[in-house]
């Protein structure tokens, strides 16, 4: 049995109506619904007396230090059997670290931990890393995102991950580490037994400095999947770097997230190559880095090559414009394995979207999702967009926000939909102004078809 409910107020009545139902519980899901410590002691309860409970979510509450004080009670009760415990944004400190050591030291089902979005601080983190090298800690996920952590932290971590080979994901982004903690921290991952699955270093103060170790986890542990360094001013320079490691035949990369990293077309050609020769790489964000036209030519050229796996691909805020839509169209025609495009923030304009859809209806386009946000467009595309939506009925989900549609382009859009053959769900259509009889004519078209959701 599960429990998800976000966004409630919790009176004393339907608090006590669900700890009723929370005691069959296996999943326990709490965000945002104003929770404060006094309900952490009924939680505590709960955990005590229900061992069927593995997963509990509290993300977002003002449970402060004594509210995990009381749920450490219950987690240190020999009937617990909590796997994943969710804490994010629940104004922690310091003070909390010492009674969550006690829970990693004495608590062996327990195999993630959330705390990001609390101010743990370098200190408060030192501590966790003394009760993850406890032999009874099991921990297999650790997020650690937005704790306030400087690059003083990395020795406590490196000793934590030599003694851990139990942990696959490790998340530090957003805390001001720099490059000399994130070498330090790359060559004791390098060193640790651990099998490392993720690794999140985005807004870290990373530099094309760190990338020659980063390069280096990248060749020694084949099991790192999940590499984000996005927010970190890298460059063409460190994005060669990283390539190195990249392509060496032992790393099986599957999702790399680049956003925001200073690159320019010039880094396209290595991206290019990763992406028609890494047959793992499944994922790539780049979104908020100037490749311009000419990049995305390249990238496109490397998505028609048989051996490209891609399934993601985000170019949102490039610098492109119609100019690179000849060459995404053709690749849509030849790619199959490409699902989700995300170009949205781009100056791609009518006729750009006109040369997409091309591609897109080729019956080698197996396009589920195409994000198509802010591009310049007007309803004078929207006849060719709904013919598109009419006929691929692979096509799920499509954005089109902050587009000057008008009534005239949301009306072929709605004809579009209400056609039997199209198989969009969510329609996306934040800020654009169109009518109030538009507006009835969509209400009236999501009670025809209730499996239609149009946001807006």
């Amino acid at each position: 049995m599960e429990l998800d409910i976000q966004c409630e107020e919790m009176s004393p009545s339907r608090w006590a109506e669900l700890l009723t139902t929370m005691k069959s519980c296996k999943t326990i899901r709490l965000d945002d619904c104003n929770l404060s410590s006094s309900n952490c002691e009924d939680l505590s309860s709960i955990i005590n007396t229900n061992p069927s409970l593995t997963e509990l979510k509290l993300n977002n509450n003002e449970l402060g230090d004594a509210g995990v004080e009381y749920l450490c009670k219950g987690l240190l009760t020999p009937s617990c059997s909590l796997q994943k415990l969710w804490l994010q944004n629940c104004n922690l400190t310091s003070a909390s670290c010492e009674t969550l050591r006690s829970v990693l030291s004495a608590q062996p089902s327990l195999t993630e931990l959330h705390v990001g979005d609390n101010k743990l601080g370098t200190a408060g983190v030192k501590v966790l890393c003394q009760g993850m090298m406890n032999p009874s800690c099991k921990l297999q996920k650790l997020q650690l995102e937005y704790c306030e952590l400087t690059a003083d932290i990395v020795e406590a971590l490196n000793a934590a991950l030599q003694s851990k080979p139990t942990l696959k994901e490790l998340s530090l982004s957003n805390n001001t580490l720099g490059d000399t903690a994130v070498k330090q921290l790359c060559r004791g991952l390098v060193e640790a037994s651990c099998n490392l699955e993720l690794l999140h270093l985005e807004n870290c103060g990373i530099t094309s400095d760190s990338c020659v170790e980063i390069s280096a986890v990248l060749r020694n542990k084949s099991s790192l999947m999940d590499l984000s360094v996005g927010d970190n001013k890298i460059g063409d320079s460190g994005l060669a770097l990283l390539c190195q490691g990249l392509m060496h035949p032992s790393c099986k990369i599957q999702k790399l997230w680049l956003w925001d990293c200073d690159l320019t077309s010039a880094s396209c050609k290595d991206l290019s190559r990763l992406i028609s020769t890494k047959e793992t790489l499944t994922e790539i964000s780049l979104i908020d880095n100037n490749l311009r036209d000419s990049g995305m030519e390249m990238l496109c050229q490397a998505l028609k090559d048989p051996k490209s796996k891609l399934q993601e691909l985000w170019v949102r805020e490039c610098g492109l414009t119609t100019a690179c839509c000849k060459a995404v169209s053709s690749a849509l025609s030849t790619n199959k394995h490409l699902k989700v495009l995300h170009m949205g923030e781009n100056k791609l304009g009518d006729a750009g979207v006109e040369l997409l859809c091309e591609g897109l209806m080729h019956p080698n386009c197996n396009i589920q999702s195409l994000w198509l946000g802010n591009c310049d467009l007007t309803a004078g595309c929207c006849a060719t967009l709904a013919t598109a939506m009419a006929t691929k009925q692979c096509l799920t989900e499509l954005d089109l926000s902050y587009n000057p549609l008008e009534d005239e382009g949301i009306r072929k859009i709605c004809e579009a939909l209400r056609k039997p053959s199209c198989n969009v769900q969510q329609l996306i259509l934040y800020d654009i102004l169109w009518s109030s009889e538009v507006d009835d004519e969509l209400r009236a078209l999501e009670e025809s078809k209730p499996e239609v959701k149009i946001i807006s």
